[in-house]
């Protein structure tokens, strides 16, 4: 395929794989939200984040790259009280919001948690295994020309990024679980 064409594809669609580096990024989040609700703005943020080393990463490059990237995550959210509550509420709360962040930013992981884990426990159905990420990549890739040029890697490292997030929220205990956890009332 020309490269033209791949960028062709790439700017209809609407799903990336931007979640392989930037992951769920919990600590993150809810450092960069902190600094959001002390009134510093974005570049005041991001250059504490970077002069403290807060997200404790060996790189000032990574570190500029992923604060950046919490704040587009936050932005996402479109609603500073939600922001206030990733900086401020219980960590089982405040993951929920972050997931919730991660959704309304990445289409991919907002239709995964939709169509797969909310039809889930739609229907009562707690089962699960790599049988239902691959087969939500299968209609993905069946459905967007963009998401069928992906590499095999890249699906594979993105299909690892659900899963682990799933784990991080507590919908699975772990990685190798093959069922969700029932819903916290």
């Amino acid at each position: 395929m020309l490269e033209k064409d791949k960028i062709a594809l790439r700017y209809a669609s609407p799903y990336n794989a931007a979640i392989t580096r930037e992951q769920f990024l919990f600590y993150e989040v809810r450092t960069t939200a902190k600094l959001v609700c002390d009134g510093l703005s974005n570049d005041e943020i991001v250059d504490r984040i970077v002069k403290e080393n807060l997200f404790q990463y060996p790189t000032e490059k990574s570190v500029k790259k992923m604060a950046l990237a919490c704040l587009r995550r936050l932005d996402a959210l479109e609603d500073h009280s939600l922001i206030e509550a990733i900086a401020t509420q219980p960590s089982d709360v405040s993951k929920q919001i972050c997931l919730y962040a991660m959704m309304r930013q990445y289409r991919l992981v907002w239709d995964f948690m939709l169509t797969v884990i909310g039809s889930k426990y739609r229907l009562l159905n707690t089962s699960f295994g790599k049988i239902d990420l691959n087969g939500f990549f299968m209609r993905l890739q069946e459905q967007d020309d963009w998401v069928a040029t992906w590499s095999e890697s890249t699906v594979t490292k993105v299909k690892q990024v659900l899963a682990k997030t799933l784990v991080e929220n507590e919908y699975l205990d772990s990685l190798t679980a093959d069922h969700l956890n029932p819903m916290p009332h």
